[in-house]
Order: C-alpha cells, then sequence, then structure tokens
C-alpha cells in the first residue's frame, strides 16, 4: 500500500507526486478542514476556553476521501504549510484522522523542488503543538473579540458592521494619520537657489549666514531681501568636503517587504502579490525541467539563507558580473525577533534566471519572480561605491550649500535598488572645484513653499506601519488591509488610503470605550505573548483568559454606558439636486462602488450613479464626448459615448486616437499604459492568446 502525503494546496500535488512516486499518493486538505462554527462564538468562555471545533460543512465530502484514503494507506505524512496555520492544520487533520501524535508524521516542505521535497520526507517529526497552542490562542482571541465587538458596533453604529482585534489597530492608525492631516496648519518658508558656473553649471541653495549658522526665509519680503543684498556679491567656495560613500544592498525579502515593494515597483496589492507568490512556490511547469517550485516558502519573517543558496548565488554572479562584484566575505543577514523556522523568500535554483522561464510565465509571474531574483542576487553582491562632494560657497553675508554623489563602482545598483514610499531628493553633479575658486552666479530664484502635513498611508506604507509596531504578522497583513477596505472602513484615493465617515465613526466608538483593543503598544504586546506561546513560555490558556477578564468588564460598561443611544454617520453631501423631492443628493456606498441617493428614504427612495466622469479623448466612432460609467451589472468600469443609445461606442479601456495596422479597429489603453487592439478577432490579440495556451 502507498503512503499518503497530505498537503494544503492542491496545486502542490502534481509536483510533489512526481518527485515522491508511485510508493505515495498526495492529496490535498483544500486548507482547514475544521473550524470554529459560524454560528456562535464556539468557545467555552466559561470552561478554560475550550474550542468547539467542527467539521466545515464544504468539506464533507473531501474529509470522507481523506478518511478512506489514509484507512486504505501504509503511513500517513501531513506535509501542510511550514507555518503556525500549516502546524494547526496538520493538528486538525490528526484528529480527523485519529492519528497518534507522538508519532513523527509532520513534514515540512520549504521548497517544491525535488531536494526540497526530499529534505522534507528526510526529517519527519512530531506535530509541534507550541505552534498549534500559538495558532489556537490568535483563533480563540479574535473570535471573542469579533463576536463579542461587532454585535456591539451592530447596536450602536449599524448593522453588518464587524471589529477585529488587529483590523482595529489598523483602520485607528489610518484615521489617526488623517487627523493629523485635517489639523495641520501649513507654513510659509522661501527657498533661494543660486544657478552657479564654474566649468559647467551647478546649482547651490542658501543655507544660512557666513557664520555657518541656519537660517529660515519665511516670506517674500525676506527672500527679496537677501536677493537685493547679493546684487553684486562675488561667490567664492570657502569650503570642500569629499569623501567615499559605501551603500550597501537591502535583505533578501521577507512577507512583510515583499508586499511592500509589490506595491512600489509593480503597483500589487498586498493580496495579488501573495497570491502571485504562491502560484511560484507550488510551481510551473519548465520544457526540459518539468514542473517546479521558483521560490521558496513566501511566509516567512526570517533573513536567513542556506550556506548553498549563498554559494549558488556567488557563482552567479562571478559567472555574470565578474569577481568584483562579489563582497570580501559572504554576506549574512540577520532577524530581530524571527521565527526562523525557513529561509527568507529566494528563488529555488540559481539555473533559472527570469529571462530563461519568462515564455512559461504569466505577466504578473514574471514581474514577481523578476523581482525576487533581482533582490536575493543583489544583497549577494558587492557594495556600490560612490565618490560624495559637499561644497560651501560664501556671498556677501550668507552661505549657499550643494552637495552631490557620482558613483565609483556600480556594485549591486548594476542589478537592483530597493525603492522608497518617499523618495530621497536627488543630488545633482557637481563640476571639479577647488577652495577659493570663484564661480559666477548666473541667477538667483527665490520659491515659495508651504509645510507639508504628513502623508496619508499606502498600502505599502501601512504595511511597513504595522510591521515595525509589531501589529500582526507578516502572512495577515494583505487581508487586514483588503478586510478594512472591503468593510468600507477606507477608500482608495488613487495610491493612498484614507478613512470613510463610517470607518471614522467606527473608530472613535472602539477608541473611547475599549483602548486597548486599539492600542498599539498593546496589540504588539499580545503578539509577543503568541511568540512566547510558540517557543512554550506561555500556556495559551492563560494568555487568553488575562486578556478577556478585562475584556468583559470592558463590554459591559460600553453597553451600560450607552444604553439607547445610535450613532449616526455623517453623509456627504453632493452638489445634486433630487430631481423627486428637491433635497440634496448624498454619496452613498454599494456594492459596485459609491453612487447617490435621496436623504429623504424611506420616503423618497431615488438614487442615481454618480456624475459621469468626463474623458477629454473624443468619441473614436462618432467624435461626442467620452464619459466613465460601471456596468449595473457587474460593476466593472468602461468608457462609453455620452451620445448612447444614438451612438453605442464601448470599451473596456480608453481609446488612444491611433489604430490597429492589422484590422483597422481601435487601439486602447489598458493598465499601466499598455495598448491593444479593441478587436477581439484581431490577429495582433489571436498571437497573443494563442502563446497563453501554450503555457497553460
Amino acid at each position: 500500500m502507498a503512503k499518503l502525503v497530505i498537503v494544503e494546496s492542491p496545486g502542490k500535488i502534481k509536483n510533489i507526486q512526481k518527485y515522491l512516486g508511485s510508493d505515495y499518493k498526495v492529496m490535498a486538505s483544500k486548507g482547514h478542514v475544521r473550524d470554529l462554527p459560524k454560528s456562535k462564538m464556539g468557545v467555552d468562555l466559561e470552561h478554560g476556553f475550550k474550542p468547539q471545533y467542527i467539521e466545515m460543512a464544504e468539506k464533507k465530502d473531501l474529509i470522507k476521501q481523506l478518511r478512506q484514503a489514509a484507512a486504505d494507506s501504509d503511513g500517513v505524512y501531513l506535509a501542510t504549510d511550514p507555518d503556525r496555520e500549516g502546524e494547526a492544520i496538520s493538528w486538525h487533520l490528526a484528529q480527523l484522522l485519529a492519528l497518534n501524535l507522538n508519532d513523527p508524521v509532520r513534514v515540512c516542505f520549504n521548497e517544491i523542488t525535488h531536494s526540497g521535497v526530499e529534505a522534507g520526507m528526510k526529517n519527519p517529526h512530531k506535530i509541534d503543538l507550541n505552534l498549534v497552542d500559538a495558532q489556537q490562542a490568535r483563533r480563540v482571541l479574535d473570535r471573542i473579540v469579533g463576536y463579542k465587538l461587532s454585535p456591539f458596533l451592530w447596536k450602536k453604529v449599524r448593522s453588518g458592521l464587524s471589529a477585529g482585534r488587529v483590523q482595529s489597530v489598523a483602520l485607528k492608525m489610518v484615521v489617526d494619520r488623517e487627523r493629523d492631516i485635517e489639523k495641520f496648519v501649513p507654513e510659509e518658508f522661501w527657498t533661494l537657489e543660486a544657478r552657479l558656473f564654474h566649468k559647467k553649471a551647478f546649482t547651490a541653495h542658501l543655507y544660512g549666514t557666513a557664520d555657518g549658522k541656519k537660517m529660515t526665509v519665511h516670506s517674500a519680503d525676506e527672500a527679496n531681501r537677501v536677493v537685493t543684498d547679493l546684487e553684486n556679491a562675488v561667490y567664492r567656495v570657502t569650503d570642500l568636503k569629499k569623501g567615499v560613500r559605501n551603500k550597501q544592498p537591502a535583505p533578501p525579502f521577507i512577507t512583510s517587504t515583499l508586499q511592500q515593494e509589490g506595491s512600489r515597483k509593480l503597483n500589487f496589492t498586498g493580496l495579488r502579490t501573495m497570491r502571485v507568490a504562491q502560484q511560484l512556490y507550488e510551481g510551473v511547469e519548465i520544457p526540459g525541467v518539468g514542473s517546479t517550485g521558483l521560490i521558496t516558502y513566501m511566509r516567512t519573517d526570517s533573513l536567513r539563507i542556506s550556506d548553498e543558496a549563498r554559494s549558488a548565488a556567488a557563482a552567479y554572479i562571478k559567472a555574470h558580473y565578474g569577481e568584483k562584484y562579489l563582497p570580501a566575505k559572504p554576506r549574512v543577514y540577520r532577524s530581530k525577533n524571527a521565527q526562523d523556522a525557513h529561509e527568507a523568500i529566494r528563488p529555488t535554483s540559481m539555473d533559472l534566471p527570469p529571462e530563461k522561464v519568462k515564455d512559461v510565465l504569466s505577466a504578473e509571474q514574471y514581474k514577481l519572480y523578476k523581482l525576487v531574483w533581482d533582490r536575493f542576487v543583489a544583497s549577494q553582491m558587492s557594495n556600490c561605491v560612490q565618490n560624495t562632494v559637499s561644497v560651501d560657497v560664501t556671498a556677501g553675508n550668507y552661505l549657499f550649500r550643494a552637495s552631490g554623489y557620482a558613483v565609483k563602482f556600480d556594485g549591486f545598483t548594476a542589478l537592483y535598488e530597493e525603492s522608497k514610499d518617499v523618495e530621497d531628493e536627488r543630488q545633482s553633479s557637481l563640476p571639479e572645484l577647488a577652495m577659493g575658486d570663484e564661480p559666477k552666479c548666473r541667477s538667483l530664484t527665490p520659491e515659495q513653499h508651504f509645510t507639508q502635513p504628513p502623508a496619508r498611508y499606502t498600502e505599502s506604507s501601512l504595511t511597513k506601519a504595522l510591521d515595525e509596531n509589531g501589529i500582526g504578522r507578516p502572512s495577515t497583513y494583505a487581508p487586514i488591509i483588503s478586510n478594512i477596505l472591503q468593510r468600507n472602513y477606507i477608500e482608495r484615493e488613487k495610491k493612498t488610503l484614507k478613512p470613510t465617515q463610517l470607518g471614522m465613526v467606527v473608530t472613535d466608538l472602539i477608541s473611547e470605550y475599549f483602548k486597548k483593543i486599539v492600542d498599539v503598544k498593546f496589540t504588539a504586546g499580545m503578539e509577543q505573548n503568541l511568540d512566547k506561546i510558540d517557543a512554550g513560555e506561555l500556556s495559551w490558556v492563560d494568555t487568553v483568559s488575562d486578556f478577556y477578564k478585562d475584556f468583559a468588564v470592558t463590554i459591559k460598561k460600553a453597553e451600560d454606558s450607552m444604553n439607547g443611544v445610535r450613532l449616526k454617520v455623517p453623509e456627504v453631501e453632493s452638489d445634486v439636486a433630487c430631481e423627486k423631492c428637491g433635497r440634496t443628493m448624498v454619496v452613498k456606498s454599494g456594492r459596485f462602488g459609491k453612487f447617490l441617493a435621496c436623504p429623504g428614504y424611506p420616503e423618497c427612495k431615488n438614487t442615481k450613479p454618480l456624475p459621469e466622469e468626463k474623458i477629454t479623448q473624443p468619441c473614436p466612432k462618432c467624435g461626442g464626448e467620452l464619459v466613465r460609467r460601471a456596468s449595473k451589472k457587474t460593476g466593472k468600469k468602461f468608457y462609453g459615448c455620452s451620445r448612447y443609445p444614438e451612438c453605442d461606442f464601448a470599451a473596456p479601456g480608453l481609446p488612444s486616437g491611433e489604430t490597429c495596422d492589422s484590422c483597422g479597429s481601435y487601439i486602447l489603453v489598458g493598465a499601466r499604459g499598455r495598448k491593444y487592439c479593441m478587436n477581439a478577432e484581431c490577429p495582433t490579440r489571436q498571437k497573443k492568446t494563442a502563446k497563453k495556451a501554450v503555457k497553460s
């Protein structure tokens, strides 16, 4: 009889079955098979917080198949994902299949490659009950908060709302940032830019007085006074500092930094980044190689790299870039407070560079794989060496300063540089200067500025803030942000995240009565307690009990204080009058986005779409105005003619004004500026379709 190996995802079955051969049968649990019931709390609050797990109804047939396969097998191995959640799934499977928890039935695959699967199968071990307890503590804590706090919000704000132990903190961070922006008072200041020339032009900025004291120019009068003072001034180099700066590469990706860089460089949401990473981990079919995983496990907060991977990267760098691109000593990165169960996110093989597998990957798979590849290889390369120069130029009683750098050796930047949420001001190239040189001033330009409020969070910067504050785990950041977006607590404004009126009301209510729930330090402390449970240093029952004692009292006080009170969410007024009753319509959010509704509901039930967004590009069919609309059935956005139904032009992308050379149809501009023919039958479209079919 074959031995049974149970993984989480069906996407892994084919590859693992191939590596293990006919002596094994591989099946998938498709995630959790048991969970707390949806219809009730499912936690015995009076008797040690015992969870009341039930078999998931939608997994009934699968559970039956797994039980039968286990009964027919010559042994069972549980190969769920190598993290807390995966450990818990293995424990639930062991319960369902009546496996002995003292037997070494657990195996872990850090990568879905032949060597990765072989290494996992050679090292079976017992299920780690500390990991299971840590996951169980998180699940019970989240259930208690959700099932106690959400009904409170239904009664006091609006039905259907939810609150979460971690999502509430993330929401408050967005709300607090918005409040900081709202109360920010801008202050005027001026800069003076001197355009100087010595062998070539360069720019210096007013720094302060000639004796080196920094000064701020607050008004136009002050700026003009400086300009007047310097009308006939001689500009002279009075200080010159040259140096060498070594810029180090960023470490390889962990879950949080992969999501951040996926957002910055690829404009991917966190959920999209993790979905594509899962595909790359599970494996793709590569001609001449077969089906194999391309990256290591993508849920990790460890920067550790195996010696084999480091050596392979060094060999690749030496062969493709040369010996000088290798550092004197191999780079070793150390993690802070990481669960060091597996490595950082890296390619599984240096023999599969992105260009070699590009044709068998989808566009998004290729982009993310290249990002992981470049980051990992760059992390093992030499420093970028820069020659730096800082110049002080004195003119009259004022001091101007210029700084710049030139790349002496590009090092890792030959391949990759990390993006930032806020890019640094670029330094300019400077000419060769010496003490006493007198560059000529060609212009002195004052410019008005105002201090800027703190920037709104983007998905990338919020992920970074959650990570830095120890809120949640890296694998939860994407679902947290997605959840508060779906709940209409926050909304996207271009790439930034802005709280809605509903989000502000909910946050204010929770902040007033449940301070600990939205306290960053308290939530981070709870995360540390979960780590201690993981390490066997704390009891999960005691941890939950300590939390619940205070939480139960808080809930009671909040309900007593707000007895009979219901909060109203402020509505955003439009400038559109209801044609049925004359009231000013308000903006509401529904399944397919925002729309206008009459505030006189239920007396007046009038609703209408938001005013159509007008486009400067004319309709290519009749020359009329184009508008952006949303389908009533699906909510998908499209571009249509404002003269509909007289003109029926409609397209999923914005017409570019060009026509297709192959078929004469209209060329549309899609996501990120990609141009394509509107005609689905066009040969240019058919080629791409055929290519995708070959990949699949």
